[in-house]
Protein backbone atom coordinates (compact mmCIF):
# COMPACT_ATOMS: atom_id res chain seq x y z
CA UNK A 1 0.00 0.00 0.00
CA UNK A 2 2.69 2.50 0.48
CA UNK A 3 3.97 2.69 -3.03
CA UNK A 4 0.16 2.95 -3.80
CA UNK A 5 -0.01 5.61 -1.67
CA UNK A 6 2.32 7.78 -3.03
CA UNK A 7 0.97 7.05 -6.38
CA UNK A 8 -2.67 8.22 -4.92
CA UNK A 9 -0.85 10.84 -3.24
CA UNK A 10 0.66 12.23 -6.57
CA UNK A 11 -2.72 11.89 -8.78
CA UNK A 12 -4.64 13.75 -5.85
CA UNK A 13 -1.98 16.81 -6.09
CA UNK A 14 -1.99 16.86 -9.58
CA UNK A 15 -5.85 17.46 -9.39
CA UNK A 16 -5.62 19.73 -6.66
CA UNK A 17 -3.10 21.84 -8.34
CA UNK A 18 -4.96 21.77 -12.07
CA UNK A 19 -8.00 23.13 -10.06
CA UNK A 20 -5.85 26.05 -8.26
CA UNK A 21 -4.47 26.57 -11.71
CA UNK A 22 -7.66 27.53 -13.38
CA UNK A 23 -8.50 29.72 -10.50
CA UNK A 24 -5.62 31.73 -11.28
CA UNK A 25 -6.35 31.81 -14.12
CA UNK A 26 -10.39 32.46 -14.80
CA UNK A 27 -10.74 36.21 -14.07
CA UNK A 28 -8.72 36.58 -17.58
CA UNK A 29 -12.12 35.30 -19.03
CA UNK A 30 -9.71 33.35 -21.26
CA UNK A 31 -11.87 30.49 -20.76
CA UNK A 32 -15.43 31.24 -21.73
CA UNK A 33 -16.92 28.07 -20.15
CA UNK A 34 -18.72 27.15 -16.19
CA UNK A 35 -16.07 25.57 -14.30
CA UNK A 36 -17.10 23.27 -11.73
CA UNK A 37 -14.13 22.80 -9.30
CA UNK A 38 -13.50 19.59 -7.11
CA UNK A 39 -11.21 21.17 -4.79
CA UNK A 40 -11.39 18.85 -1.43
CA UNK A 41 -12.92 15.85 -3.35
CA UNK A 42 -9.67 14.56 -4.53
CA UNK A 43 -9.85 11.43 -3.13
CA UNK A 44 -12.63 9.68 -4.65
CA UNK A 45 -11.38 10.23 -7.91
CA UNK A 46 -7.94 8.61 -7.39
CA UNK A 47 -9.08 5.98 -4.91
CA UNK A 48 -11.78 4.79 -7.25
CA UNK A 49 -9.55 5.18 -10.47
CA UNK A 50 -6.89 3.54 -9.65
CA UNK A 51 -8.28 0.15 -8.81
CA UNK A 52 -10.07 0.42 -12.66
CA UNK A 53 -7.95 -1.59 -15.53
CA UNK A 54 -6.97 0.31 -18.46
CA UNK A 55 -9.99 -0.73 -20.45
CA UNK A 56 -12.29 0.04 -17.65
CA UNK A 57 -14.62 2.87 -18.74
CA UNK A 58 -15.31 5.59 -16.37
CA UNK A 59 -18.16 8.36 -17.15
CA UNK A 60 -19.34 11.74 -15.05
CA UNK A 61 -21.08 14.72 -15.00
CA UNK A 62 -20.44 18.58 -14.56
CA UNK A 63 -17.73 18.35 -11.59
CA UNK A 64 -15.88 15.83 -13.86
CA UNK A 65 -12.23 17.36 -13.99
CA UNK A 66 -10.93 14.93 -10.99
CA UNK A 67 -11.99 11.51 -12.94
CA UNK A 68 -11.01 12.63 -16.17
CA UNK A 69 -7.34 13.06 -14.94
CA UNK A 70 -7.58 9.94 -12.17
CA UNK A 71 -8.37 7.95 -15.30
CA UNK A 72 -5.38 8.91 -17.14
CA UNK A 73 -6.90 11.85 -19.40
CA UNK A 74 -4.43 14.04 -21.43
CA UNK A 75 -4.02 17.29 -19.06
CA UNK A 76 -2.59 19.41 -22.22
CA UNK A 77 -6.41 18.51 -24.01
CA UNK A 78 -8.41 18.72 -20.92
CA UNK A 79 -6.89 22.34 -20.29
CA UNK A 80 -6.81 23.14 -24.42
CA UNK A 81 -10.63 22.26 -24.16
CA UNK A 82 -11.81 24.26 -21.16
CA UNK A 83 -10.23 27.50 -23.27
CA UNK A 84 -12.56 26.68 -26.22
CA UNK A 85 -9.35 25.54 -28.67
CA UNK A 86 -8.89 23.35 -31.48
CA UNK A 87 -6.30 20.36 -29.79
CA UNK A 88 -8.59 20.20 -26.94
CA UNK A 89 -10.06 16.57 -25.96
CA UNK A 90 -13.96 18.03 -27.81
CA UNK A 91 -12.40 20.04 -30.36
CA UNK A 92 -12.81 22.73 -28.45
CA UNK A 93 -16.50 22.90 -28.69
CA UNK A 94 -17.87 21.19 -25.49
CA UNK A 95 -15.87 23.03 -22.47
CA UNK A 96 -15.22 22.86 -18.77
CA UNK A 97 -18.11 19.91 -18.73
CA UNK A 98 -17.92 17.61 -21.94
CA UNK A 99 -14.24 15.86 -21.57
CA UNK A 100 -13.44 12.76 -23.10
CA UNK A 101 -10.73 10.93 -23.72
CA UNK A 102 -11.33 7.43 -25.35
CA UNK A 103 -7.35 6.50 -25.36
CA UNK A 104 -7.90 6.17 -21.42
CA UNK A 105 -11.24 4.66 -20.82
CA UNK A 106 -12.80 8.33 -20.36
CA UNK A 107 -16.01 7.95 -22.44
CA UNK A 108 -17.40 11.45 -21.50
CA UNK A 109 -19.06 14.05 -19.08
CA UNK A 110 -22.14 15.87 -19.44
CA UNK A 111 -23.46 18.93 -17.12
CA UNK A 112 -27.29 17.46 -17.06
CA UNK A 113 -27.15 15.84 -13.61
CA UNK A 114 -27.49 12.11 -13.86
CA UNK A 115 -27.37 12.15 -18.08
CA UNK A 116 -24.51 10.06 -18.39
CA UNK A 117 -25.67 7.09 -15.77
CA UNK A 118 -27.80 5.45 -18.40
CA UNK A 119 -25.27 5.86 -20.80
CA UNK A 120 -22.50 3.91 -18.48
CA UNK A 121 -25.58 1.28 -17.64
CA UNK A 122 -25.60 1.13 -21.46
CA UNK A 123 -21.88 0.53 -22.06
CA UNK A 124 -22.10 -2.08 -19.20
CA UNK A 125 -24.81 -3.96 -21.15
CA UNK A 126 -22.95 -4.03 -24.24
CA UNK A 127 -19.24 -5.00 -22.15
CA UNK A 128 -21.80 -8.23 -21.53
CA UNK A 129 -23.13 -8.74 -24.23
CA UNK A 130 -19.74 -8.93 -26.15
CA UNK A 131 -18.39 -11.24 -23.17
CA UNK A 132 -15.58 -8.18 -22.62
CA UNK A 133 -14.21 -8.36 -19.02
CA UNK A 134 -14.40 -4.92 -18.48
CA UNK A 135 -16.65 -2.58 -16.04
CA UNK A 136 -18.03 0.91 -16.07
CA UNK A 137 -17.85 3.25 -13.39
CA UNK A 138 -19.60 6.37 -13.59
CA UNK A 139 -19.68 9.63 -10.77
CA UNK A 140 -22.28 11.65 -9.58
CA UNK A 141 -23.34 13.69 -6.92
CA UNK A 142 -26.01 13.02 -4.60
CA UNK A 143 -28.60 15.04 -6.49
CA UNK A 144 -28.47 12.36 -9.06
CA UNK A 145 -30.31 9.53 -6.59
CA UNK A 146 -33.21 11.78 -7.09
CA UNK A 147 -33.78 11.44 -10.54
CA UNK A 148 -35.64 8.73 -12.38
CA UNK A 149 -32.81 8.24 -14.76
CA UNK A 150 -30.64 7.19 -11.92
CA UNK A 151 -33.53 4.76 -10.60
CA UNK A 152 -34.63 3.26 -14.06
CA UNK A 153 -31.07 2.64 -14.38
CA UNK A 154 -30.37 1.01 -11.18
CA UNK A 155 -33.16 -1.43 -12.16
CA UNK A 156 -32.19 -2.07 -15.34
CA UNK A 157 -28.55 -3.16 -14.13
CA UNK A 158 -30.10 -5.58 -11.65
CA UNK A 159 -31.93 -7.28 -14.01
CA UNK A 160 -29.16 -8.28 -16.43
CA UNK A 161 -26.68 -8.54 -13.60
CA UNK A 162 -24.46 -5.59 -15.14
CA UNK A 163 -20.82 -4.93 -14.39
CA UNK A 164 -21.44 -1.36 -13.23
CA UNK A 165 -20.29 0.62 -10.50
CA UNK A 166 -22.29 3.58 -9.08
CA UNK A 167 -20.38 5.81 -7.25
CA UNK A 168 -22.05 8.65 -5.57
CA UNK A 169 -19.51 11.93 -4.14
CA UNK A 170 -21.87 13.11 -1.05
CA UNK A 171 -20.67 16.68 -0.56
CA UNK A 172 -23.82 17.42 1.63
CA UNK A 173 -25.11 19.80 -1.13
CA UNK A 174 -27.59 19.83 -4.25
CA UNK A 175 -26.14 22.89 -5.41
CA UNK A 176 -27.64 25.12 -1.88
CA UNK A 177 -29.94 22.57 -0.59
CA UNK A 178 -28.62 20.37 1.94
CA UNK A 179 -29.75 16.56 2.14
CA UNK A 180 -32.08 16.97 5.18
CA UNK A 181 -35.15 18.18 3.24
CA UNK A 182 -34.28 16.50 -0.15
CA UNK A 183 -34.27 12.68 2.02
CA UNK A 184 -36.23 11.47 4.61
CA UNK A 185 -34.75 11.42 8.15
CA UNK A 186 -32.60 8.55 8.66
CA UNK A 187 -32.50 7.20 5.26
CA UNK A 188 -29.02 7.43 3.71
CA UNK A 189 -28.35 6.92 0.26
CA UNK A 190 -26.50 3.89 0.20
CA UNK A 191 -29.64 2.48 2.28
CA UNK A 192 -31.90 3.83 -0.50
CA UNK A 193 -29.71 1.73 -2.82
CA UNK A 194 -29.36 -1.39 -0.97
CA UNK A 195 -33.44 -1.14 -0.81
CA UNK A 196 -33.56 -1.55 -4.66
CA UNK A 197 -31.81 -5.16 -4.14
CA UNK A 198 -28.22 -3.57 -4.78
CA UNK A 199 -25.13 -3.96 -3.10
CA UNK A 200 -23.71 -1.18 -0.99
CA UNK A 201 -20.99 0.43 0.89
CA UNK A 202 -20.54 3.78 2.58
CA UNK A 203 -16.70 4.96 3.25
CA UNK A 204 -15.56 8.28 4.52
CA UNK A 205 -14.55 10.12 0.95
CA UNK A 206 -11.26 12.30 2.38
CA UNK A 207 -9.56 9.20 2.90
CA UNK A 208 -7.75 7.69 -0.19
CA UNK A 209 -7.11 4.20 1.32
CA UNK A 210 -10.25 4.26 2.70
CA UNK A 211 -11.89 4.88 -0.62
CA UNK A 212 -9.35 2.34 -2.16
CA UNK A 213 -10.51 -0.23 0.19
CA UNK A 214 -13.95 0.16 -0.98
CA UNK A 215 -13.69 0.30 -4.65
CA UNK A 216 -11.08 -2.68 -4.76
CA UNK A 217 -14.26 -4.85 -3.04
CA UNK A 218 -16.91 -3.18 -5.82
CA UNK A 219 -14.89 -3.56 -8.11
CA UNK A 220 -14.19 -7.04 -7.63
CA UNK A 221 -17.67 -8.01 -7.33
CA UNK A 222 -18.86 -6.21 -10.57
CA UNK A 223 -15.74 -7.69 -12.77
CA UNK A 224 -16.42 -11.41 -11.49
CA UNK A 225 -20.05 -11.56 -12.49
CA UNK A 226 -22.48 -10.65 -9.68
CA UNK A 227 -23.82 -7.84 -11.16
CA UNK A 228 -23.80 -3.60 -10.11
CA UNK A 229 -22.26 -2.05 -6.63
CA UNK A 230 -23.24 1.48 -5.20
CA UNK A 231 -20.13 3.44 -3.50
CA UNK A 232 -21.49 6.23 -1.55
CA UNK A 233 -18.16 8.48 -0.09
CA UNK A 234 -18.70 11.30 2.09
CA UNK A 235 -16.82 14.60 1.22
CA UNK A 236 -17.13 18.07 0.35
CA UNK A 237 -16.67 20.38 -2.20
CA UNK A 238 -14.19 24.03 -0.95
CA UNK A 239 -15.76 26.44 -3.84
CA UNK A 240 -18.69 27.40 -4.88
CA UNK A 241 -21.12 25.10 -6.81
CA UNK A 242 -20.07 26.48 -9.97
CA UNK A 243 -17.10 29.24 -10.32
CA UNK A 244 -13.53 29.42 -8.78
CA UNK A 245 -15.01 31.79 -6.17
CA UNK A 246 -15.72 30.86 -2.17
CA UNK A 247 -19.44 30.96 -0.90
CA UNK A 248 -19.58 31.03 2.82
CA UNK A 249 -20.93 34.39 2.60
CA UNK A 250 -24.12 33.10 1.05
CA UNK A 251 -26.16 31.77 3.70
CA UNK A 252 -26.29 27.99 2.41
CA UNK A 253 -23.52 27.19 4.25
CA UNK A 254 -21.49 28.48 7.69
CA UNK A 255 -17.47 29.19 7.90
CA UNK A 256 -17.74 27.13 10.46
CA UNK A 257 -18.88 23.90 8.85
CA UNK A 258 -16.46 25.22 5.58
CA UNK A 259 -13.07 25.07 7.85
CA UNK A 260 -13.89 21.86 10.09
CA UNK A 261 -14.24 19.65 6.73
CA UNK A 262 -10.84 21.92 5.32
CA UNK A 263 -9.25 20.12 8.39
CA UNK A 264 -9.87 17.32 6.89
CA UNK A 265 -8.09 17.64 3.42
CA UNK A 266 -8.01 14.53 1.62
CA UNK A 267 -4.27 15.32 -0.08
CA UNK A 268 -2.67 16.66 4.07
CA UNK A 269 -3.73 13.62 5.16
CA UNK A 270 -2.80 11.12 2.82
CA UNK A 271 0.84 13.83 3.35
CA UNK A 272 0.70 12.98 7.05
CA UNK A 273 0.59 9.29 6.53
CA UNK A 274 3.10 9.35 3.82
CA UNK A 275 6.24 10.97 6.43
CA UNK A 276 4.67 9.57 9.28
CA UNK A 277 4.97 5.95 8.15
CA UNK A 278 8.29 6.61 6.63
CA UNK A 279 7.52 6.04 3.04
CA UNK A 280 8.39 9.53 2.03
CA UNK A 281 10.66 12.67 2.72
CA UNK A 282 9.19 16.81 2.71
CA UNK A 283 11.82 16.78 -0.27
CA UNK A 284 10.29 13.82 -1.86
CA UNK A 285 6.81 15.19 -1.53
CA UNK A 286 8.27 19.27 -2.57
CA UNK A 287 9.38 17.70 -5.59
CA UNK A 288 6.72 16.05 -7.21
CA UNK A 289 4.84 19.19 -6.69
CA UNK A 290 7.43 20.83 -8.55
CA UNK A 291 7.60 18.57 -11.31
CA UNK A 292 3.48 18.85 -11.70
CA UNK A 293 3.69 22.41 -11.69
CA UNK A 294 5.98 22.00 -14.21
CA UNK A 295 3.79 19.77 -16.41
CA UNK A 296 0.50 21.97 -15.75
CA UNK A 297 2.47 25.20 -16.43
CA UNK A 298 3.01 23.10 -20.54
CA UNK A 299 -0.24 22.45 -20.49
CA UNK A 300 -1.68 26.31 -19.96
CA UNK A 301 1.28 27.42 -22.70
CA UNK A 302 -0.03 25.11 -25.03
CA UNK A 303 -3.50 25.95 -24.61
CA UNK A 304 -3.26 29.67 -24.70
CA UNK A 305 -1.02 29.59 -27.99
CA UNK A 306 -3.22 26.91 -29.68
CA UNK A 307 -5.39 28.21 -32.41
CA UNK A 308 -9.34 28.02 -32.02
CA UNK A 309 -11.74 25.99 -34.19
CA UNK A 310 -12.18 27.36 -38.01
CA UNK A 311 -16.09 28.69 -38.16
CA UNK A 312 -16.48 25.81 -41.07
CA UNK A 313 -16.20 23.38 -38.46
CA UNK A 314 -18.87 24.03 -35.86
CA UNK A 315 -21.10 21.58 -37.25
CA UNK A 316 -18.57 18.91 -37.84
CA UNK A 317 -18.71 15.35 -35.20
CA UNK A 318 -22.09 16.30 -34.14
CA UNK A 319 -23.85 13.06 -35.51
CA UNK A 320 -22.37 9.73 -35.96
CA UNK A 321 -21.36 8.52 -39.58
Amino acid sequence: MTTLLLELYRSMLLIRRVEERIIDEYAAQEMRCPVHLCIGQEAVASGVCTILDPTDKVMSGHRSHGHYLAKGGDLKRMIAEIYGKKSGCSLGKGGSMHLIDLTCGFMGSAPIVASTIPIAVGTAFAAKCRGEQRITTVFFGDAAVETGAFHESVNFALVHSLPVLFVCEDNLYSVYTPLGPRQPCGRGLAQLANGMGMMTAKGDGNVVSDVVRLAETAVNHARSGQGPFFLEFTTYRWREHCGPNFDNDIGYRTQAEFETWQALCPIEQCKSELIISGTSSETELTSIDRQLSDDIDAAFEAAKSAPFPASHEALEQIFAN
